[in-house]
């Protein structure tokens, strides 16, 4: 079975050298990276400190890796331009949404007449990760399948501890803004592409939204592509770490589809488990132990991994994606960038530096990861 890929990146900018964000960039840092990416596109987002990659259509894992590399790399040298650099993270660690301008496209000014503070405070990033196989109702079965799994894709992904300049606790805080909006979180039960466009045509009907696009579930069928959208994940730092998570949404997405398409269900977690996983996932990150649905039983992400990587074994080889194995391992036992960021923080701080000092250090961090090849 074939499995097409694409992803979405949501970068912040950042002056090079103090590290604050760019509240108001020039609009030729926005021309030169689109045309630096071509094919792939650089568009603007909400808030005009922000700068969204959209990566053209990729056959296979390694030319997903290979756009990334490109998207980043146009970025990161338009900023360059302009004094500017790219950071790869889903809040930046001490900026306030207060002082961020929206971007003046008749869509997000309508979004702010709308959702007001909900949307203004929307200063985070993610990564958005398109899976295409098989026809519509494959899709919508395969990503009912994998609900379940969604949780572990967060884990594995966090970057978001910080908030206006303190540790929130949360390893994903961006979740905490998104959960400000409407019509997102886990998506509702369905068992068919019918049960999907009864949805979307319910809340057209209300007046709610004018497509599927406002249905900013972690999980959703594209509105503009044959695809599912991976939208549960912070955005990482490492390319490698958003390659291999990448990876395993194929891997996952792939496994259920070929056992929908030889006549099989494949077992659903149940809803209460998967909400309760997706909140350990925000809490702890990458060192959870999340519920197994079998009484009271709990697992760790390694543990998670080991039994995912023998059931999705044959995947795995087919969409050769044992490296990526590997660094998802690597990130289990290490941390994600939530991890990271914490400790440089507090690491600064044992070095007596100032609170300011502390978290420009976490911000020149993640400028580096981002940037590293």
């Amino acid at each position: 079975m074939n499995i097409t890929l694409g992803m979405e990146e949501e970068l912040m900018l950042i002056d090079r050298d103090s590290g604050a964000v760019l509240a108001n960039p020039p609009e030729a840092l926005f021309e030169r990276a689109n045309e630096g990416a071509a094919p792939h596109r650089v568009v603007h987002e909400f808030l005009r400190a922000q700068m969204e990659t959209n990566s053209t259509v990729c056959d296979s894992i390694e030319a997903l890796r290979a756009s990334l590399d490109e998207t980043r790399g146009a970025c990161s040298e338009a900023a360059a331009a302009e004094g500017a650099a790219i950071i790869a993270s889903s809040t930046h660690p001490y900026a306030r949404w207060e002082e961020q301008q929206v971007t003046d496209k008749a869509r997000y000014r309508g979004a702010e007449i709308e959702l007001q503070d909900a949307v203004r405070q929307f200063f985070i990033g993610g990564m958005h990760v398109h899976a295409g196989c098989g026809d519509a109702e494959t899709r919508v079965r395969a990503m009912m399948a994998i609900t379940g799994d969604l949780p572990l894709l967060l884990a594995l992904s966090t970057s978001s501890p910080f908030n206006a300049g303190r540790i929130t606790g949360l390893k994903s805080f961006r979740h905490i803004a998104i959960s400000a909006l409407p019509r997102t979180g886990i998506p509702p039960q369905m068992q068919s592409w019918g049960d999907f466009e009864r949805i979307v045509e319910r809340y057209r009907t209300m007046g709610a939204i004018a497509d599927a696009s406002e249905l900013r579930w972690d999980i959703r069928p594209s509105a503009h592509y044959p695809t599912i959208e991976l939208r549960i994940c912070d955005i990482c730092p490492k390319r490698e770490d958003a390659i291999a998570i990448a990876a395993l949404y194929a891997c996952l997405i792939r496994h259920a589809a070929r056992a929908i398409e030889a006549g099989e269900e494949p077992e659903r977690t149940t809803p209460e488990v998967t909400a309760e996983r997706k909140w350990l996932a925000q809490r702890y990150g990458s060192f959870a132990h999340m519920p197994t649905g079998r009484g009271d039983e709990r697992v760790g992400i390694e543990e998670m991994l080991a039994e995912l990587e023998l059931m999705l074994a044959p995947d795995i080889e087919a969409l050769d994606a044992g490296r990526e194995f590997e660094r998802l391992k690597a990130i289990a036992r290490e941390g994600t960038s939530a991890d990271r960021q914490e400790d440089t923080y507090r690491e600064a701080i044992l070095d007596e530096a100032s609170e300011d000092e502390a978290l420009k250090a976490v911000v020149e961090q993640i400028r580096i990861e981002t940037e590293d090849a």
